[in-house]
């Protein structure tokens, strides 16, 4: 496998950004997957895509329909985004989404023979999900590798997840310094069809705080 080819688990919002042009400050040669997993946010993945163009960075996208199980309110639309932080994992916690997320990462890494995967979590400042914590990551890391043949055949495949444990704040710092515009990043989960955050959700209360405290004016289009 390639050493400095990276797979990329892109969203277009300001943590898979930040994690997109930490690996290319590497010298990493990227390709950036998306998935669309028939999410309330929809527009994230629009956004996502023509981020990556004028980046020229080639992109894929894997479709998905997670609705389908439901459970979240970011893929059941009978569910509300609560505007309220909400104690213990929030009903914005989507099952399972990181481990199908890494798992499909993971087979285009092996058909494309790539051993770096890159994934933006956080255990800092989020909302609680079990699959942001490093226990996560190393797990699903060892499962990768027992159930794939470049596993087995010595060939590693690698989970970075390098914003782990930094804040909010430090992510926006070092993203700054990377040369990131993050206007053109979107975090909302529950943007409106032109990409208009609602800035009440926990996503961009956590935004909207790592900003301030970072003493950098927030970019973002709030509807309000």
């Amino acid at each position: 496998m390639g050493n400095k080819r990276a797979l990329i688990l892109y969203s277009g919002g300001l943590d898979s950004t930040t994690v997109l042009h930490h690996a290319l400050s590497h010298d990493y040669d990227c390709i950036a997957l998306t998935i669309d997993y028939n999410q309330r946010h929809s527009y994230e993945v629009k956004s996502s895509q023509e981020y990556l163009r004028q980046e020229n960075i080639e992109g894929l996208i894997f479709k998905i329909d997670l609705s389908q199980i439901g459970g979240s309110a970011l893929t059941d639309n009978e569910l509300k985004v609560p505007m309220k932080h909400q104690s213990g994992i929030p009903i914005t916690y989507v099952p399972a989404r990181n481990t199908i997320f890494l798992s499909i990462a993971s087979a285009y890494a092996e058909k494309l023979s790539i051993s770096e995967i890159f994934i933006g979590v956080n255990q800092i400042d989020y909302s609680g999900y079990p699959d942001c914590r490093p226990e996560f990551i190393d797990s699903i890391k060892s499962t990768i590798n027992l159930g794939t043949k470049a596993g087995v055949d010595g060939d590693s495949i690698s989970i970075n997840a390098p914003l782990m444990n930094m804040s909010k704040r430090e992510i926006i710092l070092y993203g700054i310094e990377l040369g990131i515009d993050y206007s053109r990043t979107v975090s909302c989960y529950q943007l409106d069809s032109e990409g208009d955050a609602c800035g009440e959700c926990d996503s961009c209360k956590f935004r909207k705080e790592g900003f301030r405290l970072a003493g950098i004016k927030d970019p973002t289009r709030y509807k309000n």
